[in-house]
This record gives structure tokens, C-alpha cells and sequence, in this order.
């Protein structure tokens, strides 16, 4: 998915309009953080659907597939279509993240998803707050943290088949380094170009899709390092 770049431009709408565009984003974005808890919570609770993608991997890989699909889909096409079509592509694949996050109650304890939860969400919105009030441009911050997330990606790779528990640890740290660093690049990114353009193109659902990544991202990798796991 694309990543706003941007440098200091003239503004052609007022900054009370690009805040009012950032609220509508996190409202798209918390709505669809709801569904997807909503439904992983739901599968969670039905041990037919649970075998179901745990002892099928062709249904649960064809899941993330179409996650990966719709994320694509999603970019290609918001600025185009409609925003009821853009925020059904949304929601759609925010349920998919549900039913795949379901597994996690496998895993991990209820207590120790729901604090992690909590933990993320006071993290991200301290960040996302600070990337929407400085004034000190992050740029420089998102391209470092665009390069870490591929190297991140490479050693994760990697570690499917060398198994070090060592590169396990750090590439997990290194994952909520990187997620923290694009929550603030990412909401000041996003607030220059509401300013920019207002919500021309469905904006607010396509940074809450974006903002809703590094959210999820941020959990997945804090829950890795500090939840407690089912005996």
C-alpha cells in the first residue's frame, strides 16, 4: 500500500477542516477496529469454525489472500468509486482480519489479548496525537521506517527457516519500533494532505484503512512480546 510523501506546501483548505477529516478518519478507522474484534471474538466462540480454518490451511491461507486482494483493491480503486463502495471494501476486509485474528484465542489468553489491546490503543493514540500537533516534519522518519519494515519483512522470511528464537525477539521489537514511527508519520502525512485536498477521493476512508494497518500491525507485534500464551 502506497505511503503519502509530502513536503511543506501552501494549504488550500483551513486546518480546522483537515482536523475535522483526521476525526472522521479515526472514526472510520475505530468502526472497522471494532468489527474485526467483534468478529474475531464471535468465531472465537464457535469451535466448528475455529477447526475449520485451524485444520484447513487452504481456508485460512485463502483468507489472507483475499485480505492482501482487497487491501490492493482498496488502494487502486477508493479514490474512483463511491464512498459507500469504498467503505463496504473496508468493512469487508476488516471482518476478514476478524475471522483470521480468531485464531489468537488459541493462542494466547482472553485477559492477555484484551490488556494488549488496551496497551496498543493508548500507544497508538499518543502517537497519532504527537503526528498531528508537531511541527517538526517526519518525513525522514516514515522513509527510515518504510526501509526498516522491508528489511523487517526479509528477516522474517529468513527466520521461517533458520528458526533463531534471537532474530524472533528483535524482529519483533523491531516491529512495534517501526509501527510506532508510522502511526505519527502516517497521521501528520495524512493531515498535510486533508489540508491539502480536504476529503476529496474518500481521504478520510483511505487513511483509516492505512492508520487501521498500523494498528493492527503495532498489536500483533506487541502481543508477540508480551502476551501470555494458553498452557
Amino acid at each position: 500500500m502506497d505511503r503519502y510523501q509530502y513536503a511543506a506546501r501552501p494549504m488550500t483548505v483551513s486546518n480546522e477542516s483537515a482536523n475535522d477529516i483526521l476525526w472522521a478518519t479515526y472514526r472510520w478507522m475505530s468502526i472497522g477496529l471494532a468489527l474485526t474484534g467483534l468478529v474475531a471474538w464471535l468465531v472465537s466462540r464457535s469451535p466448528a469454525a475455529l477447526e475449520l480454518l485451524v485444520q484447513n490451511r487452504l481456508v485460512f491461507y485463502g483468507l489472507m489472500i483475499a485480505q492482501l486482494g482487497l487491501v490492493v483493491g482498496f488502494s487502486a480503486a477508493a479514490a474512483r468509486v463511491s464512498t459507500a463502495t469504498a467503505a463496504a471494501m473496508f468493512f469487508v476486509y476488516a471482518a476478514l482480519t476478524g475471522l483470521t485474528f480468531s485464531v489468537l484465542f488459541l493462542i494466547y489468553t482472553s485477559s492477555s489479548i484484551a490488556s494488549t489491546f488496551f496497551i496498543t490503543s493508548g500507544t497508538f493514540a499518543g502517537l497519532s496525537v504527537f503526528g498531528a500537533v508537531t511541527k517538526r516534519d517526519l518525513s525522514t522518519v516514515g522513509r527510515f521506517a518504510m526501509f526498516a519494515l522491508i528489511g523487517l519483512i526479509i528477516a522474517s522470511i529468513v527466520n521461517i527457516f533458520v528458526a533463531s528464537s534471537a532474530l524472533m525477539w528483535l524482529t519483533t521489537v523491531g516491529g512495534v519500533l517501526i509501527f510506532a514511527a508510522l502511526t505519527a508519520y502516517d497521521t501528520q502525512a495524512l493531515k498535510e494532505m486533508y489540508a491539502m485536498h480536504g476529503g476529496a477521493g474518500n481521504l478520510a476512508l483511505r487513511g483509516a484503512l492505512k492508520l487501521y494497518l498500523d494498528f493492527i500491525n503495532m498489536f500483533i507485534f506487541l502481543l508477540q512480546l508480551t502476551g501470555r500464551r494458553r498452557d
